[in-house]
């Protein structure tokens, strides 16, 4: 306990104050008698200790000298810091359902369908891309990787965004609309076989990079939709609708830059969107 005196003329007085939870104490007389004692409770702890330490500095200035024991002031207790606030967790991006072996047939001949139709007319691939996505749906956020139904078919898929041209290509937008429809697993290892052909397609490139950048792979999923998706195209969402999504989508990319030093301009600055107008486009609008 800190004790302070005042010791002048015919003045011997003491003061020693005390802070017990929420309730400020002090025991305040004459020197060398019990003196008295007085409590007041507050609200909080944090309420007793701000009129702790405005009490103490009000002693100082009247002129009392601290003589606690061992001749150095003891720090008024330390309050218990603050719970740290409850991290916003990111809505499903899928509904809970449990696959069934019909739905699960129903995705693999929608995949094979899509497969078939690369390096078809755009909107014969969109059309399929659409049906896939919506099998896919049904699953409830499964891994490809676990059901051999799958596994095959959706692995080679992804390998069509960096086939070559002439092989018939899938889009970047619609492979990432497929991967937003299963486990997050699924475009790590999509991510992984981009990254091994670089210079195939800039934009998948730059989608898996920003992956590691993030460094939150659910985060970077979903930032890559985003930023491949081309508002304006028939069936593709609205300016509107992208912003929307972006707007709830921004503070969780932001409180994870943040947690690693970073933050959402420089982060932006560090994609590479020189080889794909669109791409610039869009990481234009994350700052607007």
């Amino acid at each position: 306990m800190r004790r302070f005196e005042f010791v002048e003329g015919s003045s011997s007085k003491f003061w020693e104050p005390e802070l017990k939870g929420n309730t400020f104490i002090v025991t305040f007389g004459r020197i060398g008698t019990a003196g008295q004692r007085r409590e007041k409770a507050f609200a909080d702890e944090a309420g007793a200790r701000k009129e702790y330490e405005k009490k103490v500095a009000e002693k100082l200035r009247e002129g009392y000298l601290e003589v606690t024991e061992g001749g150095a002031a003891e720090a008024a207790p330390a309050s218990a810091p603050p719970p740290a606030p409850k991290k916003a967790e990111l809505p499903r991006r899928v509904p809970a359902v449990t696959p069934t072996s019909e739905s699960l047939k129903a995705a693999a001949e929608a995949l094979a369908a899509l497969r078939a139709r690369l390096g078809w007319r755009s909107w014969e691939v969109t059309s399929r891309a659409r049906r896939a996505k919506r099998a896919l749906r049904a699953l409830g956020g499964v891994d490809p990787a676990a059901h051999s139904e799958l596994a095959g078919t959706f692995t080679a898929l992804m390998e069509r965004v960096v086939a070559p041209k002439k092989d018939g290509r899938l889009p970047l937008r619609h492979a990432l609309a497929l991967l937003g429809e299963l486990d997050v697993a699924a475009f790590t290892r999509a991510a992984e076989v981009w990254l091994a052909v670089p210079d195939a397609v800039p934009a998948a490139t730059t989608v898996a990079r920003q992956a590691s950048a993030l460094g939150q792979p659910e985060l970077a999923l979903r930032m890559g939709m985003l930023l491949a998706e081309r508002p304006g195209l028939a069936g593709a969402p609205s300016e509107e609708g992208w912003s929307k999504r972006w707007t709830r989508l921004r503070p969780h990319v932001e409180e994870q830059l943040s947690s690693s030093g970073g933050s959402l301009a420089t982060w932006a600055q560090s994609v590479d969107a020189s080889k794909d107008a669109h791409l610039a486009s869009r990481l234009a609008r994350l700052e607007a």
